[in-house]
């Protein structure tokens, strides 16, 4: 079994807001059971960082049925106010380490963090369209 090798996404909106403060990563990071998640954009209101992203349902005719969230590990502060107010407990704190197992067990859908092909065929097109 391979393992799938995921990447940041650079042209992803999210890049362009600021790094995360602080030396040291947070002790908790939030990851989304994306399984239970409705897309109703709670968790979005309360973080402190605009670290929460939606995530298109799968129509592009549509994007907003079958919507979900996914948090930026690069961006979370482990505040744990978007486990507290997920109306549907779908987002759980993670010891930082177990974070990233926890990520790549219960996410479905990233725009964050994509698979390397993907990241590459985006690259290839952002240079086709430069020239």
């Amino acid at each position: 079994m391979s393992q799938e090798i995921r990447v940041e996404n650079p042209y992803h909106t999210a890049r362009f807001k600021p790094p995360r403060k602080g030396k040291k990563p947070p002790k908790l990071l939030a990851v989304v059971h994306q399984s239970g998640c409705t897309g109703c954009e709670v968790c979005i209101a309360g973080c402190p960082v605009d670290s929460i992203e939606i995530v298109p349902g799968p129509d592009p005719m549509n994007p907003g049925f079958q919507q979900m969230v996914e948090i930026d590990l690069a961006r979370c502060i482990g505040c744990q106010n978007c486990s507290q107010d997920c109306p549907w407990e779908t987002i759980t704190m993670y010891h930082h380490d177990d974070a990233f197992i926890a990520w790549g067990n219960e996410t479905l859908a990233s725009r964050l963090y994509v698979k390397e092909e993907e990241f590459k065929e985006e690259e290839q097109l952002e240079e086709a369209a430069s020239e």
